[in-house]
């Protein structure tokens, strides 16, 4: 009996260590659809796309499928543009001053397909965005919105959070020269009292196409109300300085600002690898012989400003050679 007794309480030990797995076959949390987009504090996300003079590029924005278990079906998502989300962020952002919106970019630069598949067996699939910013005046804080369509009798469903189910993409154009300077050895006074000093500890350059980028003069910055009369630029020539040095050209198109370049800049670049880190390369842009003056006609519209720059900017790029370039813009 003993036996026969042992042998009970085994089965029953079996048969609920079973039920206990079986469950994990079960899911355990739902299977919504998401975008892979991480937004930063203003709730958009930085996306950086390679600037192409005579072609198209794509952005490949991810979705994936949630949940414990493998993805059995093929799931057709739909997205769409999503203005109404973009509206909101805008007003709970920057309130009753939409000079300071982001804006939507117009159709003509974009394209995407309506719908992705996401095959059965895989739990990840990608919205291929083509972009052609030819053109596109980057002075504007351009987005795109889009959001996963809910639609009734559809097999999937969107993740209810907000910051899944939509994406608010912030698009930065880049080329070999645009990106973030350090300023601090740049020197800007004011004409008529050098002592005045109007220093800034960086300088952001736009894209204007392959071989030029512009900046703001002065403290002026994407949020300046005037920064569009302010524009300055730089293009890059092949034209030899010496050695491994090239001249760049330092030009404004706004006559108001009686701007003077007193002589020409030259700019060099530098590549090494990481002494540790042997797939990351470090790239040295080195922007030498600064020396312009303008005129701020706006701040005191009574009383010209008038300032003289001289000095030069460093970009430092690390580059991951192991991934592609469209998704190297992430890290600078």
């Amino acid at each position: 009996m003993k036996q026969i007794f042992k042998l009970v309480i085994m089965l029953v030990v079996a048969v609920g260590f079973a039920s206990c797995n079986n469950e994990w076959e079960d899911e355990q949390f739902a299977q919504y659809v998401s975008f892979k987009s991480v937004p930063n504090t203003l709730g958009v996300t930085d996306t950086y796309v390679r600037y192409k003079t005579t072609g198209e590029v794509t952005y490949e924005l991810p979705l994936i499928i949630s949940g414990s278990t493998d993805n059995k079906t093929d799931r057709v998502v739909k997205v769409a543009i999503d203005p109404d989300t973009l509206a909101d962020l805008n007003v709970r952002k920057y309130g009753g001053r939409p000079e300071l919106y982001f804006k939507e970019l117009p159709s003509q630069y974009y394209s995407f397909p309506s719908e992705v598949t996401i095959p059965a067996g895989k739990s990840q699939g990608v919205l291929p965005i083509t972009f052609k910013l030819q053109g596109l005046d980057q002075s504007e804080k351009w987005v795109l919105p889009i959001t996963i369509v809910d639609e009734p009798g559809a097999n999937y469903k969107a993740n209810p959070r907000q910051y899944y189910r939509k994406a608010i993409l912030r698009i930065n154009p880049f080329n070999d020269f645009s990106g973030t300077y350090s300023g601090s050895q740049l020197m800007s006074v004011i004409s008529d009292d050098p002592s005045q000093k109007a220093n800034r500890s960086d300088q952001r350059c736009y894209v204007v196409n392959d071989s030029t980028v512009f900046f703001y003069a002065g403290l002026r910055d994407i949020d300046y109300l005037d920064r569009r009369n302010y524009k300055v630029f730089f293009h890059f020539t092949k034209e030899r300085y010496r050695m491994q040095k090239y001249y760049v050209d330092i030009y404004a198109e706004n006559p108001d600002l009686h701007f003077k370049v007193n002589g020409r800049a030259c700019y060099s670049v530098v590549k090494e690898m990481d002494a540790t880190k042997t797939y990351l390369q470090h790239t040295y842009i080195t922007i030498e012989n600064i020396d312009y003056e303008f005129t701020d006609y706006t701040t005191i519209p009574t009383y010209p400003l008038k300032y003289h720059i001289t000095g030069s900017l460093t970009l430092q790029r690390d580059l991951n050679t192991l991934i592609p370039d469209q998704d190297q813009g992430i890290q600078w």
